[in-house]
């Protein structure tokens, strides 16, 4: 055993199966006294107490008694430029990027000041429990590059990518789309791929993009295939509207992006509301990926998002849950959960816990197409993980007098009050490659 060698003691959560397909009993891991073995910053072994306890009865272990322990969570869409300007009032979707981020942004041509907020921003995903996110920066290449070195300081894995905008914003945030091609393509080539940091190509969204710029963003695509492609897809009415005035030869918004070669299985679509049967059908041909922003959703009055039929069986889509701030008003994905659990029941539907869980963990990671490194608690994935306290606060503690749960029916009720009433409070720990975060 290796000296750097860490073994955890608690109860643990994870998925086998995806929960919108397969009975709980199926796809619900609950090991409700268990050891997580960790060396070099990959889980090295994983089971119960009693079946590894006589293998590591001389090691040292790390007890987290009556807390529950889950994969690290992954965020699939956030703006870290926006983490300031969180909770702005009054306005949907286009007068509140007028309003309040573009002038925001305007700020992120200072590269230290850029580091400032990255670096708090990163900190909050930590202390909310987010290992994993995929991150947009601004049209400032500073922007993107102290974000990068702020999360390899931290040995997390973030996937982002410098905003492309040509058009349809003021002056100070328009780019050449040359220029913004040529410095996407060297920070492909330098970032990509280094340790745990991925790049995505990121048009903001098609009416903030001259066709030249889409035309670029996906010469990248090709030329880098196993780059991501991120932005945002069909949130507004209005959006949907002035994208058709923009792009008439299209047959609908996500045709723009095909359009170009940008819709594929590294593609990344944000919110997706305004969709009609056939662009659903089309984004499970191309293996693309939804992120379901369930807080902005309701924030800035967009719509509600039809989870029941992304995650149909005729046509599935892979979909991960995402805090979108500063439209999303908290970097904490249990708020989003609580949030998600809220537009499905408006709709008539339900949101179970465990499907809750699995959309900001194993499902977001097989978004991201990353389900062999982090969303589990599977041998030789990366140890990113999060020691929860189901009884964090008082009303939490009073709604789990009890915090250790002996099934999944029991473990179902606790962890929902959680998910529910729960924030960055619930969070005891932070693990990342590891190691402990705060």
């Amino acid at each position: 055993m290796s000296s750097d060698t860490t073994i955890i003691r608690g109860s643990f959560l994870d998925f086998v199966e995806d929960p919108f397909y397969e009975s709980e009993s199926n796809s619900v891991r609950y090991v409700s006294d268990g050891l997580l073995v960790l060396e070099n910053g990959k889980i090295r072994a994983f089971g119960t107490y009693e079946s590894l306890q006589e293998q590591y009865s001389n090691s040292k272990i790390i007890s987290y008694s009556d807390q529950l322990i889950t994969p690290g969570l992954i965020d699939l869409h956030v703006h870290y430029p926006q983490t300031e300007m969180i909770a702005a009032y009054g306005e949907q979707l286009l007068q509140w990027l007028e309003k309040y981020t573009f002038p925001t942004e305007a700020k992120f041509k200072d590269a230290e000041y850029a580091r400032k907020i990255a670096s708090f921003f990163l900190d909050e995903l930590l202390r909310n429990g987010t290992t994993t996110a995929v991150v947009l920066t601004t049209i400032f290449p500073q922007s993107v590059e102290v974000l990068f070195e702020e999360a390899r300081k931290r040995q997390m894995r973030i996937i982002a990518g410098q905003v492309l905008m040509t058009r349809n914003a003021p002056d100070f945030l328009i780019n050449d789309a040359q220029t913004a091609y040529l410095q996407t393509r060297e920070h492909i080539k330098k970032w990509h791929g280094l340790e745990r940091l991925l790049y995505a190509i990121t048009p903001r969204f098609a009416i903030t993009s001259i066709p030249e710029e889409l035309a670029l963003a996906g010469k990248l695509k090709a030329e880098f295939t196993d780059v991501y492609v991120h932005t945002h897809l069909a949130e507004n009415v209005q959006e949907v509207q002035f994208t058709a005035e923009l792009f008439p030869e299209s047959k609908d918004y996500l045709n723009v992006y095909e359009q170009f070669g940008l819709v594929g299985e590294r593609s990344i679509f944000a919110h997706c509301i305004q969709l009609d049967n056939s662009a659903f059908q089309r984004l499970s041909n191309a293996g693309s990926a939804i992120a379901f922003c369930p807080t902005s959703n309701l924030f800035l009055g967009s719509g509600l998002f039809k989870l029941n039929q992304a995650k149909s069986t005729q046509y599935p889509i892979k979909v991960g849950l995402a805090t979108d701030v500063g439209g999303g008003t908290s970097l904490s994905l249990l708020q989003t959960m609580s949030d998600a659990y809220k537009i499905m029941q408006l709709q008539g539907k339900s949101l179970s816990v465990f499907q809750a869980f699995y959309l900001a963990t194993l499902g977001a990671a097989k978004a991201l197409s990353l389900e062999d490194k982090v969303g589990s608690f599977e041998v030789e994935k990366e140890a990113d993980f999060v020691v929860w306290d189901l009884q964090a606060t008082p009303v939490m503690k009073l709604r789990n007098p009890i915090a250790k749960s002996n099934n999944l029916e029991e473990l179902a009720e606790k962890a929902f009050a959680m998910m529910i009433l729960g924030d960055e409070r619930a969070v005891k720990a932070t693990y990342v490659a590891g190691n402990l975060t705060g």
